[in-house]
């Protein structure tokens, strides 16, 4: 059985992200704002249903689905595109793939302990990040 990954969870720690949305081909202005962020997370998971809420000083970003259905992903606030999104539980970690312009593009989480990660995978780099259980 899955872990239930409820919480609320504060940066820590973040590597590679510049070279991860360059991959993206995002523009260098957007790419240095994004490395400034400190990103908070809250994760409401109830049963199949989920809402990860990323929350930062600019604009918070919101992903509300359901494990295991596809459905459609708009990252308009991160880069303008939209994609067929799936997450799904792989083990203890909780893996997202998103299809659509960018191939081999996603993110798994897993908690150790109370130490959330987060892996971003893009076409050819890999950004990682910590945050801290906090509530």
């Amino acid at each position: 059985m899955p872990p239930n990954l409820t919480g609320y969870y504060r940066f820590v720690s973040q590597e590679n992200m510049d070279n991860y949305l360059r991959a993206l081909d995002i523009n260098v202005v957007l790419r240095k704002l994004v490395c400034l962020l400190k990103p908070d997370k809250e994760i409401i998971h109830t049963g199949d249903h989920m809402v990860i809420r990323t929350i930062t000083s600019l604009r918070d970003y919101v992903m509300d689905f359901d494990v295991g259905v596809q459905f459609e992903e708009d990252l308009g606030p991160v880069d303008g595109r939209k994609c067929q999104t799936t997450v799904s539980w792989e083990g203890d970690q909780l893996v997202c793939e998103q299809l659509g312009e960018k191939r081999n593009r996603g993110w798994r989480h897993w908690l150790e302990g109370d130490q959330l990660h987060l892996v971003r995978r893009g076409p050819v780099q890999l950004a990682k990040s910590q945050s801290q259980r906090v509530g």
